[in-house]
């Protein structure tokens, strides 16, 4: 991804995780996936950031931070644009991250409680397995505290083993 790339990234990110928390909570004039929790995710020390093209367009995109001495990798955002969900984007484009990566032995990643289809999507569709579940009696020792994604009702860390 490009520096040119960035802002529409951005935009096209926020606007899905907006409408994921909206589509479940309603309308909020909270922004669920503030700008400086991306620019900290694209700014992490080995973050690579990547973006789908389909049909000439950008059509979703992840960042990833690799763990070059430990191969524990962490993928910290990935997303589909808004209104072309449902077409394979998102398997495309973590099959590409693993191709991309093939020295990773541990991958994982988080996604709030009431996101049914990233669940779907990370369990039955990617192969990962839920290791961890953050909610107010077992908080996460990382998460900002201005994080409203979650709806309140908690967090789910995966792992997916690769050797």
């Amino acid at each position: 991804m490009t520096e040119s790339d960035i802002p529409k990234f951005k935009q096209d990110i926020q606007e899905a995780f907006q409408k994921g928390f909206e589509d479940v909570y309603g309308k909020t004039e909270d922004i669920i996936l503030p700008e400086k929790d991306i620019d900290r995710s694209l700014n992490s020390k080995g973050a690579v950031a990547y973006k789908a093209i389909v049909d000439g367009g950008m059509a979703g995109g992840a960042v990833v931070v690799i763990d070059t001495e430990t191969q524990h990798n962490h993928l910290d955002l990935l997303y589909v644009k808004y209104g072309v969900q449902t077409k394979g984007i998102g398997q495309g484009i973590w099959n590409a991250i693993e191709k991309l990566h093939p020295d990773t032995k541990v991958w994982e990643t988080c996604t709030p409680y009431f996101e049914k289809r990233n669940i779907h999507f990370y369990v039955n569709k990617c192969g990962f397995k839920i290791v961890k579940f953050y909610n107010e009696k077992n908080p996460s020792p990382n998460e900002p505290e201005d994080f409203v994604g979650d709806g309140g009702e908690g967090m789910f860390v995966f792992e997916k083993q690769m050797r």
